[in-house]
């Protein structure tokens, strides 16, 4: 199927979506889904594995929300105020990441985010484990009021939309290439001149940055931010996410974002249509153990599909068409 066919199939469901599912669940699973997909551009195009993305996600949330709230600024600014923190808190620490390897790397975007957990638990204006409650959700640009779900899910959608365009302009870009050259063979990548240091701290700061614009939105969405957002667990969900749908792929994010918020969220009520339907009771128990569920799921990922969902859809249709050109 043609590819401008397809995306605007779903872009016609994503119009249409909320007139069937509840608004502010989709509203949810777009927010996480551009989250994964900021992700990805540092993991899956650039090979860099942050276990830290949490720090950006909830920075972003918590300064959105006291903008929007305490300070009293226009939704828009205080989304980019929220994003513009995400940013600044992405140099700072790829500034200082960058300068390792591999695991080395990995344990020094944790430690980093975990600090910044700590301070965002004894801040005053953060509400400490109580969380920063009560984010009004304004009006857009002055004029259009997103107290109401359907009119906010639309802004929410062209927030993700504009997100994954950024994500897809960069990995086809030649700035994207220069990364891909990077994850592939840094020391060859370094022969040839590319300042390697320089752009792996622009994917970082740019990860950030989306990754803080899906946290701004979610604390305008849920008129809420909470110390959960910018926990470790956080960074090990977005982690999850990305494999499960498959790394280094466009969609794949999107896949896994879905899969794993909507058990989170429905797994519940798919135990009790279990268990009405089969009358064992023990199926109504399945929401108490979400965890478990995605754990499963990610360890069928591991052993079965390696490249994720998206990657091994991919690579069956790459081999179909080279078995058919044979």
């Amino acid at each position: 199927m043609n590819k401008k066919i397809s995306y605007g199939i779903a872009f016609a469901l994503l119009l249409a979506a909320p007139f069937i599912v509840y608004p502010v669940f989709l509203m949810k699973l777009l927010c996480f889904a551009l989250f994964a997909c900021a992700f990805n551009l540092l993991i899956g195009f650039t090979g860099l594995l942050s276990f830290g993305h949490a720090a950006f996600f909830g920075a972003a949330g918590y300064i959105a929300g006291w903008a929007l709230r305490d300070a009293g600024l226009p939704t828009e600014l205080g989304i980019l105020l929220g994003v513009g923190a995400a940013a600044l808190i992405g140099l700072v620490m790829g500034a200082l990441a960058i300068r390792r390897q591999g695991i080395y790397f990995t344990m020094i975007t944790l430690a980093l985010a975990q600090m910044l957990y700590f301070v965002f638990l004894q801040a005053k204006f953060t509400g400490g484990e109580d969380g920063l409650q009560g984010v009004p959700r304004g009006k857009l640009l002055g004029m259009l009021d997103l107290s109401s779900d359907l009119t906010l899910y639309y802004f929410v959608l062209v927030v993700a939309i504009a997100g994954f365009a950024i994500v897809m302009r960069t990995v086809h870009s030649p700035f994207g290439q220069v990364l891909k050259a990077v994850k592939e063979n840094e020391p060859r990548a370094i022969s040839l001149g590319y300042d390697v240091d320089r752009y792996k701290l622009m994917a970082f700061v740019l990860s950030a940055a989306l990754a803080g614009l899906a946290g701004a939105t979610k604390t305008l969405v849920l008129g809420f931010e909470t110390l959960t957002d910018v926990h470790w667990s956080m960074s090990g969900l977005v982690v999850l996410m990305t494999l499960v749908g498959g790394l280094g792929t466009l969609v794949g994010p999107i896949v896994g974002a879905i899969i794993i918020i909507a058990l989170e969220n429905k797994l519940g009520d798919l135990g009790n249509l279990l268990a009405n339907i089969t009358t064992i009771e023990w199926f109504r128990s399945i929401g108490d153990s979400v965890t478990i569920v995605t754990g499963l799921i990610f360890i069928v990922c591991v052993l079965a599909f390696r490249r994720g969902i998206v990657g091994e859809l991919m690579a069956y249709v790459e081999r179909t068409g080279k078995a058919k050109a044979g």
